[in-house]
């Protein structure tokens, strides 16, 4: 069974997809076969209608869709502010960046006659707000639907509830819902396709202030004037360390996914670190997708382009 990966960084990465695509494409022999990359996720630095992490992203968006269009990739915009109101929907960049993608659906192939998989035909849209995705889902309706890990669904029956909604192809749960194995097994079959779990989240296991942390991410990108958010994880201060997040109670490695959750029926995996520095990123594609042997090579192929600022 075919596993797929939802990455990071669609606008705040390009630099880097655009040197690692074409290694992923011409020499597949590097990389496992039993995965392919279902999308790359994101937001443009300026998008009111962002959510989940402060933008960084600066690529030009037509750059952007033309790079995943090449590679028949799916692209999925992050708008999920849970803070939008009415007045919000009229914005002109955000509706722009809707029509621009939503043409990336036109054509289901790509590069070397890459096609879009596993109902990942077309570009996608991460949402919170439900008024958001109503708007969304009128105005541009060959988008799918992703229901956001911004609301932090942690009680498993709501869980359950917005795996039944049939506005969402696929539901990111909260972290702290990966190891409920019990309860995971025992959803339909329908019901596993539409989970995509948050494999390497680095936020405290016991953290009680998620909410708060989103909203004020959401408030940053309406340009509202508020404080920053003060992380209550008792180690906030070391940032994100891939060590410290393969150490988190909800983490899923690589193991896990080919022995445990494959087995029982799931194949959609996201990859978190939109905010982080591509260095770390690339660690992300080299542990989660390419196989030990060729590591290094990827690795070479990729810090040798000069043209990425790594560090």
């Amino acid at each position: 069974m075919k596993i797929y990966y939802h990455l990071p960084g669609l606008f705040e990465f390009y630099e880097l997809y655009k040197a690692f695509l074409p290694l992923w494409h011409e020499h597949r022999e590097y990389f496992y076969d039993w995965c392919d990359i279902g999308s790359i996720y994101g937001a443009p630095s300026d998008c009111i209608w962002g959510g989940g992490r402060v933008g960084f992203g600066d690529a030009e968006p037509e750059k952007v869709a033309a790079l995943v269009k090449e590679y028949g990739i799916s692209a999925r915009l992050t708008l999920s502010n849970s803070l939008i109101r009415e007045e919000h929907l009229a914005d002109v960049q955000c509706n722009e960046l809707c029509r621009m993608f939503e043409s990336t659906s036109e054509n289901g192939a790509g590069k070397n006659g890459a096609e879009f998989d596993a109902g990942l035909d077309g570009a996608g849209i991460i949402v919170h707000s439900d008024l958001l995705l109503n708007y969304i889902k009128a105005k541009y309706p060959r988008f799918y639907f992703v229901s956001s890990t911004t609301k932090v669904i942690t009680d498993f029956e709501q869980f359950v509830a917005e795996l039944n909604r049939d506005e969402f192809r696929y539901v990111v749960p909260d972290f702290r819902l990966n190891k409920q194995f019990d309860k995971l097994n025992a959803l339909t079959d329908a019901q596993k396709q539409k989970v995509e779990f948050l494999c390497n989240e680095c936020c405290w296991f016991g953290c009680y202030d998620r909410k708060a942390c989103y909203e004020n991410v959401s408030r940053k990108s309406l340009d509202e004037d508020c404080a920053d958010h003060e992380c209550v994880s008792p180690t906030a201060q070391r940032g994100y360390r891939f060590s410290d997040a393969m150490k988190n109670p909800g983490f899923i490695g690589i193991g896990d996914i080919q022995n445990v959750y494959a087995p029982a029926g799931f194949r959609h995996f996201k990859i978190e670190g939109r905010s982080l520095g591509s260095a770390i990123i690339l660690e992300f594609l080299l542990y989660y997708m390419t196989k030990p042997e060729h590591q290094l090579k990827v690795r070479e192929e990729i810090y040798l382009d000069s043209s990425l600022d790594l560090f």
